[in-house]
């Protein structure tokens, strides 16, 4: 005779407390998700401002060392109009540069109106909705939101205290407010330039 042992199968599944925990972690996951999401479309929708505010500051820059190389301006006016030299001091809005082809001079202008830009403040042609540049529906954008300053400061010599008069250093910042945010971005370049060709 042959025994047969029945064994009896216990089947479990999740508690509840279980699913709320998995449920938890899940929950915290997709936020970390959808942040970093939102994180990209943001850094993405300033991407055309950051390019812009850095072409505008090293542009800025090679006309100064321009300037400079091509004896255009002597060592002397590469300053400030407060410290005798012929750029203006603080912030201005970007415009045409005046007679002398420098930028942040007293003798700047507003842009003249040109194809689809308006007179004023610098004005950039994009592409329109055929994304070919140069046609019928190219659109304009206005660089009024942009400001640049260009400082020059003296240069201290290793004992911190004497003036070196060979060299200056010139730090152009340009700054914009993107779109609804009241925040201001800037983007900053430092140089040195000496009376030196």
């Amino acid at each position: 005779m042959t025994q047969r042992k029945s064994q009896s199968s216990r089947q479990s599944g999740f508690t509840i407390i279980e699913t709320m925990i998995a449920i938890a972690i899940m929950s915290i996951g997709i936020v970390t998700v959808i942040a970093a999401f939102a994180t990209a479309v943001g850094a993405t929708s300033n991407a055309q401002e950051n390019l812009i505010a850095r072409q505008k500051t090293l542009e800025a820059m090679e006309s100064i060392y321009t300037a400079r190389n091509a004896q255009q301006l002597t060592f002397g006016q590469i300053a400030n109009i407060s410290s005798g030299g012929i750029f203006t001091s603080g912030a201005t809005q970007l415009l045409a540069a005046g007679p002398d082809g420098l930028v942040n001079t007293a003798d700047d202008l507003n842009f003249p109106a040109n194809g689809v830009c308006p007179a004023g403040p610098e004005c950039l042609v994009l592409p329109g909705p055929d994304g070919i540049l140069g046609t019928a529906d190219d659109k304009a954008m206005s660089l009024a939101n942009f400001t640049r300053q260009i400082q020059i400061s003296k240069v201290l010599e290793s004992d911190g205290v004497t003036t070196n008069p060979n060299l200056k250093q010139v730090t152009v910042t340009v700054g914009y407010t993107s779109g609804t945010s009241t925040v201001a971005r800037t983007y900053t370049v430092n140089a040195l330039i000496s009376s030196f060709n």
